[in-house]
């Protein structure tokens, strides 16, 4: 087997929730890039890799095929440009990137360097996601109509970097989470949204950005989709998954409240940085992985209803709501968590073959995240121009 050689660039928060897919076997992590010289050597020590300062000093590198994209949304642009021109196929963590204009430049820079762009991880890959739309597909449920998408976490009280909390520099919830719901409302309904109507909210003055919101999504062949988030730390929608978290793992519900009282330590914004850095790749209170069972990732509550049946994604597999019965359809525990994400991005770079998650896919999913900002601010139904429909990998 033909392993891919792989470079991470960035080892934040998105690389260690990466890091068990990052053991499939089909990968050889060969290379690093931080500016943290403690996450540098942490990289070194753990996986035998070189390591670098620099993104540029790490796309010089003649041993990496493709790239792991994980620095701040804000430079995902530069970055995957730099590292397409360099030969580098490339893994994008969501959101694609900030603007439209960005999207379409990467997607550009990629096709003149022959390489692939996946966009990902998001939630849209999930397996009992890709169950449901094999269910949907098979016609025995009949066509879906209508999906209600629905999370609640403490995203917004996480230790933060100032940039995190701005929402011109792709802070806030509606990049870094609604890039995974719509991802999943988008596969599930076949990619084609049409319009969106949203509010969102900013209710903490000491997060100045959005924290929540509600949107009305619109698709082809009639579907709707209404997509519900907040990340104020109260209620948890993990409850509703049987107390199983977005990694797939158990989680203590006696732990609630735990985000809000780390963050009572920061007295300021450097102090916060400070803190992230801390609990980051590297830091002294790297937290440990979470043990107990793994099972699948979720991303919440998710209800796709059909003709004939309504089906719920669950951590385990799919629930499904029939005319006359309701019955489980169980999915084997993951063997390497987020697998479907090396199974795009070694077919496009070893195979050659183009991934469902590409970069137009990517762009489009970002095209929802800013006309849900655009209707909150102006009120008004935002129209879309850049869908594209989803293709099964």
């Amino acid at each position: 087997m033909t392993q891919l050689r792989l470079g991470v660039a960035g080892f934040g928060r998105g690389f260690m929730l990466m890091r068990p897919t990052l053991a499939d076997p089909r990968l050889k992590i060969v290379a690093g890039a931080d500016p943290r010289p403690e996450a540098r050597a942490r990289f070194a020590a753990e996986f035998g890799a070189r390591v670098h300062e620099t993104l540029a000093s790490l796309c010089r590198d003649p041993d990496v095929d493709a790239i792991y994209l994980a620095t701040p949304h804000q430079f995902h642009a530069a970055h995957a440009i730099e590292a397409a021109a360099a030969g580098k196929h490339l893994l994008i963590e969501k959101p694609m990137a900030v603007t439209l204009a960005e999207c379409a430049a990467m997607i550009d820079a990629a096709k003149r360097a022959g390489v692939h762009i996946v966009i990902g991880h998001s939630h849209g890959f999930d397996a009992p996601i890709a169950a449901a739309c094999r269910l949907i597909a098979g016609g025995t449920v009949g066509r879906l109509r209508l999906v209600t998408a629905l999370n609640f976490t403490d995203f917004l009280y996480r230790p933060r970097r100032p940039e995190e909390l701005d929402t011109a520099q792709g802070g806030g919830v509606a990049f870094s989470q609604a890039a995974h719901q719509i991802d999943v409302v988008r596969t599930l309904a076949g990619g084609m949204a049409r319009s969106v109507r949203a509010a969102a909210g900013r209710w903490d003055p000491g997060r100045p950005t959005e924290g929540a919101y509600a949107a009305f999504v619109d698709f082809e062949d009639g579907i709707a989709a209404t997509l519900t988030y907040s990340g104020y730390g109260h209620f948890d929608s993990d409850e509703l998954c049987g107390w199983i978290a977005e990694s797939g793992r158990p989680k203590n519900p006696d732990d609630y409240g735990a985000a809000r009282r780390l963050l009572q330590g920061a007295r300021d914004p450097d102090d916060e940085a400070a803190l992230k850095n801390r609990t980051v790749y590297g830091g002294a209170d790297e937290p440990k992985a979470a043990a107990g069972e793994r099972w699948h990732q979720h991303f919440g509550m998710v209800i796709a209803s059909c003709e004939r049946a309504d089906l719920r994604p669950l951590p385990r597999g799919v629930m499904i709501y029939g005319d006359a019965e309701r019955r489980f359809e169980p999915l084997p525990p993951p063997g390497i968590p987020r697998a479907e994400v090396v199974d795009e991005l070694y077919d496009a770079a070893v195979n050659g073959r183009a991934p469902a998650h590409s970069g137009a896919w990517g762009m489009a999913t970002l095209e929802v995240c800013l006309a849900l900002l655009r209707s909150a601010a102006e009120g008004t139904e935002i129209r879309l121009a850049h869908q594209v429909k989803f293709r099964a990998a």
